[in-house]
């Protein structure tokens, strides 16, 4: 790809497009029985580029049949302490390699996550119950990030400008802010921290995994890396990565693969003083509790973070309920509400609520729940048994308090995993399910009169991050554009309410408590998260 010069990856579309639907689907079948067949091993953590094995293990099963996928390490806090200092020791070098190399082992990465794109996409659906048109989705918007955050550092030189003091002809006796000197060449140049700790969550262990880690590793970071490990596992992807990255040109040390509990591996990645920066995305619940131990402990770090979201789309009386009713289902259903952008809460003005439920509903009955690995399956299963009580409790206080008007029960596929119906429920906004991330496919419904209010109670939760809006009316799309409190909002899009930001094109941000820098992925501005500035000066 040339510098200055991005394009999206697309690979489903561009099958499609090309008449060749039949041939996506051949090659992601024979990568899942390719995937499968390597089941069932035993793996290790890859500090400073060797292999480390771990006294203890961690299972890791399918949720799609509860199938082992593999053995992890299950990494103490002396394995992470390992791993921090062999990214300590390979970070001078790195630092100091020349940015257009950086970003030439990316674009490598990105070519050889190209060609083994159905591969990963297998075994991510494996591994957390994705579809496959998620998943290769997915994996397309990790080949993404790696080219275009490579042509950010090339375009914009390794973040370095240069400028100049000409010198004066006028003397002073001591020198004061403003006084006449000699000539001054400028650099100012952005740089790394340090060793970065990537905590990654398992909803996209892919693209969101390798968004963080190549946004700290091409800016001149290393990083110490950890997959998620507990309850909901994306231990197998993470390796994957590792692999990847390695054969791209990626220098041992710089990217150290440590799998295990977030309450060794994470909390020292969190306490350790050598740990520049974390970069995180999850719960807001984790990621605020970082924050303050950091800053609790007197300690300085980077945070780059992005904390969950309860996200709302609105839909007016002046709507194409056809388009809204087919971008709320995708938002709230697909990779069963498992997305920190899924849609979580609709307002739908009170004139047009029999019909749009009735289409809402229509809509929903039509989605084919089941094993994601078949062709045609649009809801998989729930990430754990955890994920399943939060659904079944969260249905029961909606039947208390409010109207179940769709679903709402376990989905009998036949298959050993934790099924569940897309649920609509009808409930108050003071109800505690309108402000809880579930994680889950359940749809808060509530009616409103008019566009203002509507917009306030939008904004009437902690989270900040996807938004959407139908409306053919332009004062109402004005209201929203100027006052919606999301860093990602959509008007009128029928493919998703709420959901499918596309690097180069949208930014992922996240305001209010989703966030907490207020810059996002996928843009100009995500890289120099990972740099401070620096101004020297030389006098001639």
């Amino acid at each position: 790809m040339a510098k200055g010069v991005f394009t999206n990856e697309s690979t489903y579309k561009k099958f499609l497009e090309d008449g060749k639907e039949a041939e996506f689907d051949r090659l992601f079948d024979e990568a899942v029985t390719r995937v499968r067949t390597g089941f069932g091993k035993s793996f290790p953590l890859y500090i400073d580029g060797e292999k480390v094995y771990a006294s203890e293990q961690i299972v890791e099963r399918s949720p799609i049949d509860g199938i082992v996928i593999g053995t992890f390490q299950k990494a103490t806090r002396e394995h992470a302490k390992a791993a921090i200092n062999a990214a300590l020791k390979a970070f001078d070098s790195w630092a100091k390699t020349d940015y257009k190399q950086r970003a030439a082992v990316f674009q490598k990465a990105a070519d050889l996550f190209s060609a083994n794109k159905f591969d990963l996409a297998a075994a991510l659906s494996c591994e957390n119950g994705k579809s496959r048109y998620e998943s290769v989705g997915e994996v397309d918007e990790a080949i993404d990030f790696m080219h275009y955050y490579a042509n950010e550092l090339l375009v914009n030189r390794g973040f370095v400008r240069r400028t100049k003091m000409t010198a004066s002809t006028a003397k002073v006796n001591a020198g004061f802010q403003g006084a006449p000197g000699s000539a001054e060449n400028v650099t100012i140049a952005m740089r790394p921290y340090g060793v970065f700790g990537v905590i990654a969550p398992f909803n996209f262990p892919v693209s969101i995994s390798v968004g963080m880690s190549v946004g700290a590793m091409i800016t001149g970071n290393t990083v110490v890396f950890k997959p998620s490990s507990t309850d909901s596992m994306s231990m197998l992807t993470g390796l994957k990565i590792y692999e990847l990255l390695k054969e791209g040109g990626v220098p041992p040390g710089v990217f150290n693969y440590v799998t295990g509990p977030g309450s060794e591996v994470g909390d020292e990645l969190v306490a350790n003083k050598d740990v520049a920066g974390i970069a995180f995305t999850g719960s807001r619940s984790v990621g605020m509790g970082m924050i303050a131990k950091v800053y609790g402990n007197r300690m300085q770090k980077v945070f780059v973070v992005e904390m969950g979201g309860k996200n709302p789309a609105i839909v007016s009386r002046y709507a194409n309920l056809d388009d809204a009713a087919t971008g709320v289902v995708s938002a709230a259903f697909g990779f069963a509400g498992q997305k920190c952008s899924a849609l979580s809460r609709v307002y739908v003005h009170e004139s047009v609520k029999e019909l749009f439920v009735s289409k809402l509903i229509e809509k929903v009955h039509t989605l084919k729940i089941g094993n994601p690995l078949e062709k045609g399956v649009y809801v998989g299963p729930l990430i754990a048994e955890s994920a399943y009580k939060r659904y079944a409790e969260s249905i029961e206080k909606a039947k208390a308090s409010g109207s179940l008007l769709y679903g709402g029960n376990r989905a009998n596929t036949g298959m050993n995993g934790f099924y569940v119906e897309p649920a609509i429920v009808e409930l108050r906004q003071d109800h505690e399910l309108v402000h809880k991330e579930l994680f889950v496919p359940i749809l808060c419904l509530i009616t409103y009169k008019d566009i203002d209010e509507a917009i306030s109670m939008a904004n009437d939760v902690e989270y900040g991050l996807t938004a959407g809006l139908y409306s053919s009316k332009r004062s109402e799309i004005k209201a929203f554009t100027e006052r919606i409190q999301a860093g990602v909002a959509y008007v009128n899009r029928a493919v998703s309410a709420t959901t499918g930001a596309m690097v180069g094109l949208h930014t992922f941000v996240g305001w209010k408590d989703s966030g907490l820098t207020g810059k996002g992925t996928g843009s100009k501005f995500y890289l120099p998260q990972f740099m401070r500035e620096q101004s020297i000066s030389v006098t001639k």
